[in-house]
């Protein structure tokens, strides 16, 4: 599709998302921008993770290609303006080694207080550790249910509490009315806890907790030559589960490109902040992109 027609029903989009009563849900997010991030190294794409310090400024991303990048975003009041990069790496495995492919495919990318970088695949279903930013890798135990994952369609997302708890689930979870496995790493093992409902076609891609301590959810919906759809929820983690669930936004088709990566944080007037990447899938009708809400109640 012509790029000025995108640009049309993105402006469409956008009247109908302001335009939209929010009364149906306890809260709603308000998109405020989005930055298309350039580059010219042949690395530069297929960003399918993100996490961002808590003043929203430092940044870890990675790519479905076995790639990690780390930067700063710059800006201006509230939108992002620039992007610094200071650092990349190809991610390697326990001995030292570039990963190839099938190994290679990084969804969820998440960093403790140590500064240790966890990193959840696809493909070969698996969480490793980073102890430094391009060192070697460390591998965590796994699930036995990680094996019979769909090829493609396991670990999307992955995020840590404020315990240093270790959470991530598939992107599908066998049928379009079986809820979604979560599956909780502390204690040197893996189990399975809970699980969250599946609704409406969308697919998990990404994962945080916030700083209120609540588990907010990146979903994607494909519609072939429409487009995407995208999805943000929120869950309440109790002892038994999650105890609330909430719709934060749901765009319309075109509105956002292929957002993939999500991190959660809170801005200077102490509301929570959405920033989540796009992966462009290395396609020229695509960008890599950064696109932010603000959480409004």
């Amino acid at each position: 599709m012509p790029g000025g027609a995108v640009a049309l029903i993105r402006l469409l989009a956008l009247l109908v998302l302001t335009l939209a009563p929010l009364s149906a849900h306890a809260a709603g997010a308000q998109f405020l921008d989005r930055f298309r991030w350039g580059g010219d190294d042949p690395h530069h794409g297929g960003f399918s993770a993100l996490d961002l310090d808590d003043d929203g400024t430092g940044f870890v991303a990675v790519s479905d290609r076995g790639w990690i990048v780390r930067g700063r975003l710059q800006r201006a009041g509230v939108a992002i303006s620039g992007v610094v990069l200071t650092g990349e790496a190809h991610l390697l495995d326990p001995r030292g080694h570039e990963l190839e492919f099938p190994w290679q495919d990084s969804e969820g990318v998440a960093v403790d207080g140590a500064g240790r970088i966890f990193v959840s695949f696809e493909g070969r279903h698996r969480v490793w550790r980073y102890d430094r930013f391009g060192g070697p890798a460390t591998a965590l135990p796994t699930h036995p249910d990680f094996r019979g994952m769909e090829l493609n369609s396991s670990l999307e997302a992955l995020a840590i509490d404020r315990d240093g708890a270790l959470y991530t689930l598939p992107e599908r979870s066998g049928a379009p009315s079986r809820p979604f496995p979560l599956y909780r790493f502390a204690g040197n093992r893996w189990t399975k806890p809970f699980t969250l409902p599946r609704e409406g076609g969308f697919l998990p891609v990404g994962a945080d907790f916030g700083p209120d301590g609540r588990l907010y959810l990146l979903e994607r919906r494909f519609d072939g030559i429409f487009g995407f759809a995208s999805r943000v929820r929120r869950f309440t983690l109790g002892p038994e589960g999650p105890v609330a669930e909430e719709t934060l936004f749901t765009s319309p088709n075109f509105f956002n490109d292929n957002l993939e990566g999500l991190a959660v944080w809170r801005d200077g007037t102490g509301a929570i902040r959405l920033t989540m990447i796009a992966d462009d899938n290395f396609s020229i009708f695509q960008h890599t992109e950064f696109v932010e809400y603000r959480v409004t109640e």
